[in-house]
């Protein structure tokens, strides 16, 4: 597997992906939407087909991962962009490499917890807000559990 930036001729084929995946090209989190599509993005491919992209952006010594996605779920796809991220996060002398995660999204928890990163906190009732920039946020999420909080884990890296 090949993880690599994204080509600046693919943005709309990243854009496709968002929509596909996100239901739009934005990102709410943290009361903010973010367009995801205009972000830097490593994208995982075997044998020249995409299986999976990350998004992020980087703000003085933070690196935030805004999306991560894998199409071919349990193969190791997630696990490639997250290393080659935090590489590049720690290459930029970045100190904190982090994310954010709804409540619902128990399988994430677990993934980005066996790889290092922690919860260190919990933005109750938060999910209000990111819907009300973006209404497409379901009320009911993963395994029938209401998504009302955002959940940021993150890695320290120095």
């Amino acid at each position: 597997m090949l993880v690599r930036p994204l080509d600046e001729s693919e943005r709309p084929w990243l854009a496709e992906r968002l929509e596909a995946g996100w239901g739009a090209v934005h990102i709410a989190r943290l009361g903010e939407l973010r367009d995801a599509s205009v972000l830097p993005a490593l994208v995982a491919e075997r044998d020249g087909v995409p299986l999976g992209v990350l998004t992020y952006e980087v703000v003085g010594d933070e690196f935030e991962v805004m999306s991560i996605e894998s199409w071919d779920e349990g193969s190791g796809v997630g696990t490639a962009l997250l290393a080659v991220a935090v590489d590049i996060a720690r290459a930029e002398g970045c100190r904190r490499f982090w994310l954010i995660t709804t409540n619902d999204n128990l399988r994430a928890l677990r993934f980005y917890q066996r790889r290092g990163m922690r919860l260190v906190a919990v933005h109750r009732d938060a999910v209000a807000a990111a819907r009300a920039l973006k209404p497409s946020i379901p009320l009911v999420g993963n395994h029938g559990i209401e998504v009302t909080d955002e959940l940021e884990l993150e890695m320290l890296l120095r």
